[in-house]
């Protein structure tokens, strides 16, 4: 669905070139929306804006008569929605731009001032980009808004998709699964002793799990296989696992251990690591992080902050200071007084750039300076868990699933009828 294509528009507009500087001899109406005019300046200005912020892998641009008529008919789709935003009291103030500029700023890594400084040497002003920001937040708006009032989803029709996600869960060709594997070795045809030995080897194993120790760490101990990762075989079809590994792990939940099994190669343990059905998996990857959280302000700049976030960082590492230490002393958020501690945190508790930076860490490491809109974050993560969804997220996550799958359409048709009823005069074809 296109309700949060804006956010693309913004990016555009800090690496777009400047605007050309065409005097009104030069400028003239290309169309009229319900007697709003679109300029021959303006459907320039967001064709190049397109061009200029393509990369180099991208596909080839249509002919430019072609991309001409797109451009214009995407710039009358939006000045239809914006006049109707208007008519019907669609609304945004000034501290929601300020709020849509600083997340621009942030997801560049730049403050509020490089991002104006940036646009000013692009021939973009404060104040145009302001109202730019101003229009799209206005439409996205509208849009959701809109949306939310045309797609309606029934308990009943969620129900019936769980049911048949619930069938295609017993289909092998249906699933996914990543298992961790510790494997024992034993040799061709072993003698009674050998197997003895690889049996209280398997007990003791079996017995240290059960006094606390982690699968991750028994697999670096003694597995004979490959130990990268937890011995983690990665996610994969059902069917392409021997059929042993199947078996013994098709009744364990998402975190449990099977029992030992035999292969004629030698002893195999197996923890679920994640299962997917049809792409989906019925758990969700849990954080439990810290963080030091400093705000620039007038007395400190966002590339200070960075900076003495970075030397506490070689500190710590170091062993010279503890994190926990640090946040108490210096963390300008509410979990200073739990030494930064977030406890466990779900997917989406986080912004974005926050929670990318959280998937890409391994436990105990500590990432580099983050700049997120809240300010610049230190942030190390403690522990990483699989949970399991409860009964309502997965109904939850069904009901959204079906509600994408209709957004596109009903998105589209809702485009095409604000277009409709615009009274529309074009005056160069292109």
């Amino acid at each position: 669905m296109k309700i949060h294509v804006w956010i693309l528009s913004l990016l555009l507009a800090i690496s777009a070139t400047a605007h050309a500087q065409t005097g009104p001899s030069d400028d003239f109406i290309v169309a009229l929306v319900n007697s709003e005019p679109i300029t021959h300046a303006e459907l320039e200005s967001q064709i190049r804006q397109l061009v200029d912020s393509r990369g180099t892998q991208s596909a080839p641009l249509p002919p430019a008569a072609e991309l001409r008529t797109a451009v214009l008919e995407r710039m009358i789709a939006e000045r239809a929605q914006l006049q109707l935003a208007r008519e019907t009291g669609v609304r945004v103030d000034p501290a929601q731009i300020d709020q849509a500029e600083a997340n621009i700023a942030a997801q560049n890594q730049m403050d509020i001032a490089q991002l104006r400084s940036n646009l000013e040497r692009r021939g973009t002003t404060q104040a145009a980009f302001r109202q730019q920001l101003r229009e799209q937040l206005t439409i996205n708006r509208l849009q959701e808004r809109e949306m939310e009032s045309r797609i309606r989803i029934t308990d009943a029709e969620v129900e019936t998709a769980l049911a048949a996600r619930k069938i295609a869960a017993n289909d092998p060709q249906n699933q996914e699964i990543n298992l961790g594997h510790l494997f024992l070795a034993l040799p061709e045809n072993p003698s009674a002793a050998a197997l003895v030995q690889a049996q209280q080897q398997a007990q003791k194993i079996l017995d240290r799990l059960k006094a606390g120790d982690s699968f991750e760490s028994l697999v670096q101990e003694f597995s004979a296989a490959e130990r990268s990762n937890a011995g983690q075989l990665g996610l994969r079809r059902a069917d392409r696992y021997p059929p042993l590994f199947v078996n013994a792990s098709q009744a364990l939940a998402v975190g449990a251990v099977s029992q030992w099994v035999r292969s004629d190669a030698g002893l195999h343990l197996l923890k679920v690591i994640e299962r997917r059905v049809n792409g989906l998996s019925d758990t969700q990857v849990q954080h439990h992080a810290r963080h030091i959280l400093l705000r620039p302000d007038a007395s400190l700049t966002q590339q200070q902050a960075i900076k003495q976030l970075a030397a506490v960082r070689e500190r710590i590492l170091a062993g010279a200071t503890s994190f926990e230490a640090q946040a108490r002393a210096i963390s300008q958020d509410g979990s200073a007084a739990q030494g930064g501690d977030l406890g466990w945190a779900a997917p989406g508790l986080f912004v974005p750039e926050f929670e990318q930076v959280l998937m890409r860490l391994r436990e105990k490491e500590i990432a580099e300076p983050l700049v997120s809109r809240f300010g610049v974050h230190l942030i190390e993560l403690l522990e990483r868990r699989n949970v399991d969804l409860t009964p309502a997220q997965m109904r939850e996550r069904e009901r959204n699933l079906l509600r994408a799958k209709r957004a596109d359409e009903a998105f589209e048709a809702w485009v095409r009828d604000v277009r409709g009823r615009a009274f529309v005069e074009i005056r160069d074809p292109g």
